[in-house]
């Protein structure tokens, strides 16, 4: 069975998809097969083809090579509000069954499988679900995405304690500073590195 990954963040707009591109691209030069997810994304345009189409999306599908959207992305709404909002505006019931199903089927014929969540940990996803039931549902490890600017400290702190709590495994962390400057920029890497406790999987400095 391939490894997956559930990809989360300490913040919303804090370098997800950029840091899970960057994954993406790593693996497959590594002559790996590697598949993306994007269970529910917010936020889209509409098409030419009438079709919704989220920025996000389009980013996974560009380095992975994928081709069949409704795969990898089986919920997309327009607004860009909280997923479980947009989902009720829209009259659709989230189902965290198909998510499983679409996660197994990617799983089944990839080397690598990277689930891109949306917003934070505890993210809605339905009224009574949030993200990390999604990343427990489908039983992989999280990797954390600290966006290194004012606060992350503490952010990233709760969140990889809020993870532990969930009863998944942190897999590791990932750095992305979504700023151009943050102030003591090396100090705060070093309290991270210290209090995390998971091993930093990449760091991507400003505008790389």
């Amino acid at each position: 069975m391939s490894r997956a990954y559930f990809i989360t963040g300490t913040d919303t707009e804090i370098g997800k998809t950029h840091s899970a591109v960057r994954l993406i691209e790593h693996w497959r030069s590594q002559g790996l097969r590697v598949a993306a997810m994007k269970p529910v994304a917010s936020g889209c345009s509409v098409g030419a083809d009438g079709q919704l189409i989220n920025d996000d999306v389009e980013r996974l599908i560009a380095a992975s090579g994928q081709t069949d959207r409704d795969a990898m992305n089986p919920y997309r709404f327009a607004p860009p509000i909280s997923p479980h909002l947009a989902a009720r505006q829209a009259g659709v019931d989230i189902d965290l069954d198909l998510l499983r199903q679409r996660f197994a089927a990617l799983q089944a014929d990839a080397d690598r499988v990277l689930v891109e969540g949306a917003g934070g940990w505890y993210a809605p996803l339905t009224d009574t679900l949030s993200m990390a039931d999604l990343a427990c549902a489908l039983e992989i490890p999280v990797v954390l995405v600290v966006g290194l600017r004012l606060g992350c400290i503490n952010h990233a702190r709760l969140t990889a304690q809020a993870i532990r709590a969930s009863g998944a495994p942190l897999a590791g962390w990932i750095a992305n500073q979504p700023v151009a400057d943050v102030a003591c920029r090396d100090e705060v890497m070093a309290t991270l590195k210290r209090t995390l406790d998971a091993p930093l999987w990449r760091e991507i400095g400003f505008g790389d």
